[in-house]
């Protein structure tokens, strides 16, 4: 899957939905600010490190996912929970890079603050993009490797053996 920006995307959600969004990612960043304001800054900003819309934008996904199979007649159900999944695997993988961008931040911040920032972010930038390609390449392996071991691939004369 290759990663693109598309502006009609913006134009296929309801205002309701964008409303959702708002108030889960302000619910969800007022917990932060809570849990922080209790247990300290440190334990916060570990919860602010989970994506703020994630939570409304996963369910969000399902639902366009789900709704654009059934207009063509089909069920839905299974797409819309795969492309939750994928935003649920992207999600993770960003926050793989998060957590790197915040050890070297903190490693280098004393030195500059200006240093450290584009220390962070290129770290950052560095990982995401390796996690993520060794998602897919390690993916794209084990799917091979059990699609050649199973059961029903046997049988298959698609398969050669």
């Amino acid at each position: 899957m290759l990663v693109k920006l598309s502006s009609s995307a913006l134009k296929q959600a309801r205002w309701y939905e964008y409303a959702v969004r708002f108030v889960l990612g302000g619910c969800a960043t007022v917990l932060a600010g809570v849990i922080g304001s209790h247990f300290g800054t440190s334990v916060g900003g570990l919860f602010l490190a989970l994506p703020a819309i994630f939570c409304a934008s996963a369910t969000l996904i399902e639902s366009h996912e789900r709704h654009a199979k059934e207009k063509a007649g089909l069920s839905g159900r299974r797409r819309g929970q795969k492309a939750a999944a994928l935003d649920a695997a992207g999600a993770a993988l960003g926050s793989i890079g998060l957590a790197a961008f915040a050890a070297v931040f903190y490693a280098t911040v004393g030195a500059s603050v200006a240093l450290g920032f584009i220390a962070a972010l290129t770290v950052w930038a560095s990982v995401s993009v390796t996690a993520w390609w060794l998602r897919r390449k390690l993916r794209i392996v084990s799917h091979n490797r059990r699609s050649a071991h199973s059961p029903s691939a046997k049988g298959s004369r698609f398969v050669k053996p």
